[in-house]
């Protein structure tokens, strides 16, 4: 009865937003009554504290929920999404089939999307950006736009223009400052081509993939599950479609990341999906690789593709710089370049794109001692986090301290914490919004088999939360994978204080049932064998028990090992050197996704005048620190101009002139809008009167101060670098009210 009374108030408060991909909650009623959920007290919080100022996620955040009337909507949301977690908890306890399993998390999902999408809509209306009018600033001003306009345009491409590649500049050179420069970190450059076999290895070739369509007459291009959603939520808007189909759609909507092509094949047929752009035929779903495939040197026998993240090269060169580190560990690797996706349906501007820069790095640790030494220094971190178990009952993100959530369990171990908190700590460092920031871990569905626990840093923007930062614990799946295809063991060596007996379990082939079944190739076979790690081997001797035989790939050659070819053997072993393959902790950013997170958070309307907009970067990462402004282009400023724009080089501070013709006023607009930092402005009391003074403007307050020319460009550069704050300046200097002198004064001298 409660999982029924649940799913009736989600349907009621789903229909009030149509447009957000309504969800039944009543479809696994059946499995519900097979598998009932445990009874947990559940129970709702009421804000009785409202703070404007405060964005509706922080103050949930803070115990300071929401008004009453806005969790009496949310509440049987939450419910529904509890009761499903506990169904899908309960069906895993007891060994349900996978089939009922899979169908449960689908709609597990589906309940959270729901949920989720209706705590958006009640947010603050203050909170939302104005995209349009950002986004007419952004291509205004060359930020950004899509490439090759002038010849109509490619989705997913795009150029930085001078603003936007200064500003992306200083975002990268305050990441090396903050990873690879203060953690010591050591950076390498790999080849963006990359040989087919190392992808197929890492499972790019076979997996990394979507399906779609294609309109038979003119080529169009959908993907596939993305269109037979929409065409599904269409005939659902219609009046006519009954009640019973509805709920049938429903299904299929829930279930649109488990569908096999086939059945998405059939799924098209069924329900007659056209182009949605000419109603023309589509073909049957194929799968398409996400990847840029092309061929290395002229003869094209060498396939590869441009590299779908930076990571391979990174995993490649782990012996030398395992060299470099002289042997130890842990260390950790960075890497800063171009990757590239072939996206079906690229779209959101910056965040689904087709050619895109990231940062990544691949720490290595030994596997059994995950704990960093630094973690005190972020420990007290009060960071926003959504945890597995927060999602599968309903509750939202909520502020916990870094050192306790380590403690508890909720973050698998201390150097997963530590990046998490240096993460964090780079984010808000370069612009993200504090209160718009939470840490999301991956629900045991989403993760990979080999993780150990993932959690991805998402923004809240007008697109809604968007994963701008992940951050895995990839065990050692990638190194073993490496190693077992090149035979080149990629270990470290930990000398033991004790030597100390251990259980080894490796291949035993028979070399002549191999060699007469393979030939010459037998010693490809054998080689591949002979560095397969205890893992490897426990599953094909499983599949062997079971099937009698097991396959094995290695160097374009397929091999089918029996029964009387290979044994598992099964020894003990005294070591003096312990042979350790790293476990990997990689933070992956996505510059552009963190890009437009900064546009959007920064992004302010002037009080009073809806048409001056302005970009309130910190001065780390503004595109120009400093804007040098004359008031007159009388002759007597030039030398002023010169001395003040030599001085900003000479202390690294990168400045722009503005000596056009124009109000002061909407000079500073101008640069306000670019997201100038601070504003030199040469007037009449700098000609006239020694020592010679100008003023020093700051963008987000507009206040101003007056301190001496030769001073000038020290103070922006502190402020720049962090060293000094502009209330610290303020405290110094005096406050400028106006110029005492004029143009006339001037002209009488």
């Amino acid at each position: 009865m409660l999982l029924r009374s649940a799913a009736s108030a989600l349907l009621r408060t789903s229909a009030e937003i149509p447009s957000l991909c309504p969800v039944s909650t009543v479809r696994f009623i059946r499995q519900s009554l097979r598998y009932p959920p445990r009874n947990r007290p559940f129970s709702t919080s009421v804000c009785l504290c409202k703070k404007k100022k405060k964005s509706l996620w922080l103050q949930q955040a803070e115990g300071q929920t929401m008004d009453g009337n806005i969790e009496e909507i949310l509440a049987p949301l939450r419910l529904a999404v509890k009761e499903q977690g506990d169904l899908v908890r309960q069906m895993k306890q007891e060994g349900a089939p996978d089939v009922d399993v899979t169908k449960a998390v689908a709609e597990l999902k589906a309940r959270k999307r729901t949920l989720e999408a209706k705590e958006l809509a009640l947010q603050p209306k203050d909170d939302i950006v104005d995209r349009t009018k950002m986004e007419d600033t952004l291509k205004r001003r060359f930020f950004y736009d899509q490439a090759f306009a002038i010849y109509g345009g490619v989705s997913g491409l795009y150029d930085f223009g001078p603003v936007g590649c200064a500003l992306k500049n200083n975002i990268l050179q305050v990441w090396r400052q903050h990873f690879i420069q203060e953690e010591q970190i050591l950076e390498i450059d790999c080849t963006m081509l990359t040989p087919e076999p190392v992808l197929k290895t890492s499972g790019h070739v076979d997996k990394f993939a979507d399906y779609m369509v294609k309109d038979v007459k003119n080529g169009e291009c959908f993907r596939a599950d993305h269109l037979l959603k929409a065409h599904l939520q269409k005939l659902m808007s219609d009046k006519k479609c009954t009640a019973d189909k509805k709920a049938e759609m429903e299904d299929v909507i829930t279930q649109m990341d488990n569908f096999t092509q086939q059945e998405l094949t059939d799924l098209f047929v069924k329900y007659s999906v056209k182009s949605p752009t000419t109603g023309n035929e589509l073909t049957a779903p194929m799968s398409f690789n996400l990847m840029f495939q092309t061929s290395i040197g002229p003869g094209g026998n060498m396939p590869g593709y441009l590299r779908p993240e930076t990571a391979q090269g990174i995993f490649l060169n782990f012996k030398r710089l395992l060299e470099f580190n002289q042997g130890k560990l842990p260390f950790a690797a960075a890497q800063i370049g171009n990757s590239f996706r072939n996206e079906i349906s690229p779209r959101s501007g910056l965040i689904r794109v087709r050619e895109f820069t990231m940062g990544e790095i691949e720490h290595f640790v030994d596997p059994n001692d995950k704990v960093h030494p630094k973690f005190p220094n972020v420990a007290d971190l009060e960071i926003m986090l959504y945890s597995s178990k927060a999602q599968t009952s309903g509750q939202s993100a909520h502020i916990m301290r870094l050192g306790d959530a380590v403690e508890q369990g909720v973050i698998n171990n201390s150097v997963l914490g530590y990046f998490i908190g240096r993460i964090y700590l780079y984010l808000t460092k370069v612009g993200v919004a504090k209160d718009k920031l939470r840490f999301r871990q991956h629900m045991d569905n989403e993760m990979a088999h080999y993780a150990c626990d993932c959690w991805d840093a998402e923004t809240k923007t007008s697109y809604g939360w968007i994963e701008i930062v992940g951050c895995a614990d990839r065990s050692c799946y990638d190194l073993k994978c490496h190693a077992r295809a090149t035979k080149v063991p990629l270990v470290a060596e930990k000398l033991l204080k004790e030597p100390k007996t251990v259980n080894v379990v490796q291949f035993e082939p028979n070399k002549g049932a191999l060699g007469k079944a393979y030939k010459k190739d037998a010693k490809i076979a054998m080689e591949y064998l002979s560095v397969c790690d205890e893992c490897f081997i426990t599953e094909q001797e499983q599949l062997l028990n079971e099937t009698g035989e097991f396959t094995i790939e290695t160097e374009g050659k397929t091999f089918t090992l029996t029964k009387d070819m290979v044994s598992v053997k099964r020894f003990q072993k005294t070591l003096h050197v312990e042979e350790v393959v790293p476990n990997v902790i990689e933070p992956s950013f996505g510059i552009g996704r963190i890009m437009y997170s900064i546009f959007e958070h920064t992004f302010h309307v002037r009080e009073g005048d809806e048409q001056r907009t302005y970009f309130s970067f910190p001065a780390t990462v503004a595109p120009y620190k400093c804007s040098v402004l004359p008031l007159s282009p009388n002759q007597e400023f030039v030398p002023f101009v010169r001395e003040l724009s030599e001085a900003m080089t000479k202390n690294g501070v990168s400045h722009k002139v503005d000596d056009s013709s124009g109000s002061i006023g909407r000079r500073y607009a101008r640069t306000d809008e670019i997201g100038v930092a601070f504003g030199i402005t040469i007037d009449f009391d700098t000609v006239n009167k020694t020592p010679h003074t100008a003023t020093l403007r700051d963008r987000d307050s507009m206040r101003q101060i007056r301190a001496e020319v030769s001073e000038l460009p020290v103070i922006v550069r502190d402020l720049a670098n962090g060293a000094l704050t502009w209330a610290e300046v303020e405290s110094k200097y005096p406050i400028f009210e106006g110029q005492e002198t004029s143009k006339k004064d001037t002209a009488e001298e």
